[in-house]
């Protein structure tokens, strides 16, 4: 008999937006610590980070309301 495990879709959102959550924090370091010709490109970088946390972060906020309702 095969058994199939169910992902629960908050639980993966939530892990999704803590890597992402992550991303900033790192993103955000290595623009601090980047040199004068790169830290243009470092905050593009951590700029992008920031867009995919808050798209996590929808995509979590949605399935919660979705789930309350």
């Amino acid at each position: 008999m095969f058994t199939i495990d169910r992902i629960d879709p908050r639980a993966q959102a939530l892990e999704e937006w803590r890597d992402a959550e992550q991303l900033v924090s790192t993103r955000w370091d290595a623009f601090l610590k980047a040199e004068h010709e790169s830290r243009r490109f470092a905050f593009a970088r951590y700029v992008a980070a920031l867009d995919a946390e808050e798209a996590a972060a929808l995509a979590l906020w949605a399935l919660s309301t979705r789930l309350a309702a």
